[in-house]
């Protein structure tokens, strides 16, 4: 499973209760239509930081890095990257 689609199916199965990968449209908006919240968030870059070996710092939790499927895969890959 690649990187977008292991984000994808852990907001998928965490967030939606759902593995319908057509339930969430990768480029939605995670924290306007409700999905992520500010627990939801931090929930998920505990997962990021766990899967892919990151470290994510508190100042990098913005909307900008979690706002949709892609925005957490560029940041995943900016950090993966340094």
């Amino acid at each position: 499973m690649g990187q977008q689609q292991a984000i994808k199916h852990y907001v998928l199965e965490n967030f939606l209760f759902s593995d319908d990968a057509s339930a969430l449209d990768n480029h939605a908006s995670l924290i306007r239509t409700g999905v992520l919240d500010s627990t939801g968030v931090h929930e998920l870059v505990l997962f990021i930081e766990e899967q892919f070996g990151v470290v994510v710092a508190p100042e990098e939790m913005v909307p900008d890095n979690f706002d949709s499927i892609e925005a957490v895969d560029r940041f995943v890959s900016r950090k993966r990257a340094d």
